[in-house]
């Protein structure tokens, strides 16, 4: 009974969500590549299971996102991991000099971005929201609450945002005026468990 699929399945649908799933290791992607094969098995969660039939593309063929980790230490990056995939931290902030020293865009609604546990392995898929870009001292209590960290109070996220700051940019950093970017975001994949 573990190999027959559901009545009105699509197939090749293992996993019951209406599209086929995209093998986990395929095109360049080896089993030595953990960040590419999480990104092929997450293909169709993201909505691009069905490149192939609407583009005539392959959705293995589909561009991978960029890859990174929250925090600032292996320790901190599981924790904040854990609360994404808890469904607790649906937000977060960095400041738009740490983009542009990068030379990285700032994110936009409907970008996706692979997020790495502290040892840089892949642990879930996130979909930019929203996004806003304000100074330090104007970041607002709601954003603060959605980045669920510690007791999720506006106070806690100025004292632990300027701390790391200031450890990492020094006078660079200005509550009045370094910008930050604001950024909401859903999980894609894997999705919640009920």
């Amino acid at each position: 009974m573990e190999n027959e699929e559901r009545p009105g399945a699509v197939p090749g649908d293992v996993d019951g969500d209406g599209l086929p799933d995209v093998p986990a290791v395929g095109g360049d992607a080896t089993v030595d590549d953990p960040v590419m094969a999480f990104w092929h098995a997450a293909l169709a969660h993201v909505g691009w299971g069905r490149l192939d039939v609407v583009m005539g593309e392959p959705a293995r063929d589909a561009v991978m996102p960029q890859a990174w980790s929250f925090g600032d230490n292996p320790e901190l990056s599981d924790e904040l991991l854990g609360l994404v995939l808890a469904g607790t931290k649906t937000a977060t902030a960095s400041l738009v000099s740490e983009y542009e020293a990068e030379g990285v865009a700032t994110p936009v609604p409907g970008d996706l971005s692979i997020v790495l546990d502290g040892a840089g392995l892949p642990g879930a898929v996130i979909r930019t929201t929203a996004v806003s870009i304000v100074p330090f001292d104007e970041v607002d209590a709601e954003h603060a609450a959605a980045e669920g960290e510690g007791d999720t109070s506006l106070a806690q996220w100025r004292q632990v945002h300027e701390e790391v700051w200031r450890r990492a940019h020094g006078a660079d950093f200005d509550v009045h005026a370094s910008q930050v970017v604001a950024e909401q975001f859903e999980l894609v994949y894997p999705r919640r468990s009920s």
